[in-house]
């Protein structure tokens, strides 16, 4: 029974590993607004080892539509700015003062709707990790059963239960898109 227990522990980490992905992709779709988390992936050269931003510098809100990172070292302002200029969130920063100011170009609508594209299939990519996680635990507990390690109505009852972790991150997976796609659509 314990076989059962361990595969299904198994299968809802493994799901829960593909909405936290989810969660992480999605919040590097940039909307109008400005928020601290943009700027995470966006690696600077320090001392020779790549380096995420947020490790070298202070990056805060200036205001809704405005981040400003302000880095530990003087002579890392160039480089920040650089970096930002040249990553794929298609932002224009400047430096002011001993700080880089990075605004947020607003949305045209033509781009929102490239962006909900985006996510959508990023939410259809979730799904897919997870039903494939059923379907690889629904294997195991097949097996099981042909092995004699479980019997019929352990096996059904597991399956029941996998299909409602399933559906119940499926659901998540879906409430992200719908909150993601209302942030892209504020104006």
């Amino acid at each position: 029974m314990d076989a059962i227990a361990d595969l299904k522990k198994s299968t809802e980490q493994k799901m829960h590993k593909s909405l936290e992905a989810l969660k992480t992709d999605l919040g590097k779709v940039r909307t109008g607004r400005a928020h601290t988390g943009l700027l995470d992936h966006v690696v600077v050269d320090y001392y020779g080892t790549p380096t995420p931003i947020p490790k070298v510098a202070n990056v805060s809100m200036l205001d809704a539509r405005t981040l400003g990172v302000s880095p530990w070292e003087k002579k890392l302002l160039a480089v920040i700015e650089k970096a930002i200029r040249e990553s794929d969130l298609g932002l224009n920063p400047a430096s002011q003062g001993d700080m880089v100011r990075v605004p947020m170009p607003p949305l045209t609508e033509e781009r929102r709707r490239e962006l909900i594209k985006v996510i959508k299939h990023e939410g259809e990519n979730a799904k897919v990790a997870v039903r494939n996680l059923r379907r690889d635990a629904n294997h195991l507990l097949k097996e099981m059963l042909k092995n004699k390690t479980v019997s019929e109505d352990q096996e059904r009852r597991a399956q029941e239960e996998i299909q409602k972790l399933t559906d119940r991150h499926i659901a998540e997976v879906d409430k992200l898109l719908v909150g993601k796609e209302t942030e892209l659509m504020a104006v």
